[in-house]
């Protein structure tokens, strides 16, 4: 009886503990650097991680058309691939089965997974209907400069793990400064990013 009891008291232990980091968890949010090509993950003011990226070849903006990648405070707005196989090829936001390998020949699929945003300023309003992703990409090599047609690119294994470490509804921010002064000012302004609401 008495193990049972302990058992039970470990169990309670487990569950507050990962219900805690949960918690801690979905209060991180992402800050995309345009000109350094890069994401970092800020949780607290604190960085917790960094990545490189590729954001639209055709510049910033929010126009419908533009292939533009838009600027200021979005959210998640919905995760799509959880458990598919690094390099599952998504159509139409679903898993076709397919599984392609980094730097393909003449591929250019959405991989692995899929972090969909919405814009909720004026100046990135149209996002979610635009379909701009977070998402990883065949075209590992061409990661770090702007290539993409709209969307953040990633390395499959790096927006894996992004898509375990933020939750929907999490904040994203794409800046057209640099990563460091984003991160100097998110320092200050952090909390109010991470609470912010959508307009």
């Amino acid at each position: 009886m008495r193990s049972f009891f302990c058992f039970i008291t470990l169990l309670l232990l487990i569950t507050h503990r990962s219900s805690a980091t949960m918690s801690r968890t979905s209060e991180a949010f992402l800050i995309v650097s345009v000109p350094d090509q890069k994401m970092a993950i800020v949780h607290h003011g604190n960085l917790i991680a960094e990545y490189p990226v590729s954001t639209s070849r055709f510049g910033i903006g929010d126009s419908i058309g533009s292939y533009a990648t838009p600027l200021g405070t979005l959210e998640i707005a919905t995760k799509i691939g959880h458990r598919a196989p690094d390099g599952a090829v998504f159509k139409g936001r679903r898993v076709t089965g397919e599984i392609v390998r980094p730097n393909a020949s003449g591929r250019d699929a959405i991989l692995s997974r899929i972090l969909w945003l919405r814009g909720l300023e004026s100046a990135n309003r149209h996002a979610f209907e635009r379909g701009i992703y977070i998402h990883g990409t065949p075209e590992e090599r061409l990661i770090g400069r702007p290539a993409s047609y709209g969307c953040i690119r990633m390395r499959s294994s790096d927006v894996i793990r992004v898509f375990n470490t933020v939750e929907i509804g999490s904040k994203v921010r794409i800046v057209n400064t640099q990563l460091k002064r984003a991160l100097l000012s998110s320092a200050v302004s952090g909390s109010d990013l991470s609470n912010r609401s959508g307009a």
